[in-house]
């Protein structure tokens, strides 16, 4: 069994100006541009942890909350909330950033599963998941 590691150590960031080839006719930034950014990062997020290839099993959720507009910045945040014995569950957080004033708003949360696996593709164990705090 691999040894304990901390979910701070799992944290990835991605960081994309959203183009006009991201966004509708009406200007915001496709629902499936986001997820796709979300699948990407929760993906970084799953190997720091186990050290090895991972597939995603699963979106378990996906809620938009904002719209994303064209010309913004979107930081999607992900860090391995749980651990089982082949699977975790990465939690990602997707901001929206105007980058001429520098606000910004929460604007998605998803949550996917996500599976190690070897060089054939058949799951393996990941690490435990060491709790450093009570969140």
């Amino acid at each position: 069994m691999p040894s304990p590691r901390k979910a701070a150590d799992s944290s990835s960031v991605l960081v994309r100006w959203m183009g006009l080839v991201d966004a509708n006719s009406a200007g915001y930034v496709h629902g499936g541009t986001v997820m796709k950014l979300c699948d990407e990062v929760a993906g970084i997020a799953a190997i720091r942890h186990c050290r090895s290839r991972v597939v995603t099993a699963a979106m378990d959720r996906m809620t938009f909350i904002l719209p994303v507009n064209v010309g913004e910045l979107v930081t999607c945040s992900a860090t391995v909330n749980a651990a089982w014995r082949t699977s975790m569950e990465v939690g990602v957080r997707v901001e929206a950033e105007k980058p001429l004033t520098g606000e910004c708003r929460h604007t998605s949360t998803a949550y996917l599963t996500m599976v190690a696996v070897d060089n054939a593709g058949s799951p393996i164990p990941v690490p435990p998941l060491l709790a450093e705090s009570e969140t």
